[in-house]
């Protein structure tokens, strides 16, 4: 994705580890996002950009927040969509909550 330009949409997906992932040894977490995820961030990547933040040190309800940045609604639900068919949706992480939003203009 072109960084240089203001992305139409940003999407903050508070996500909440599984056991599933949990369980994995580091190496076998290296090897699942390059397996799942790296390929669809490659294969979307002029439109949509993702950015992981740990937060389990300071939140109980979630322990990670994957902010995407997208130039459309439709990039970035394409990339949902395939998102779903990875054990990354509901195995490895539960979806907590979907916080879409646009950045404010007004500063």
């Amino acid at each position: 994705m072109n960084t240089a330009s203001q992305p139409a949409l940003t999407v903050f997906m508070l996500v909440k580890s599984l056991p599933a992932w949990l369980e994995l040894s580091a190496d076998a977490r290296q090897n699942a996002l390059r397996d799942h995820v790296m390929p669809l961030l490659e294969r979307h990547r002029e439109h949509v950009r993702l950015r992981l933040y740990d937060v389990e040190f300071y939140a109980t309800r979630v322990t990670d927040v994957w902010m995407w940045e997208a130039t459309s609604h439709q990039a970035y639900e394409q990339l949902v969509e395939a998102l779903r068919d990875t054990p990354f949706w509901e195995r490895y992480f539960q979806i907590v909550e979907i916080l879409p939003g646009v950045e404010a203009n007004h500063l």
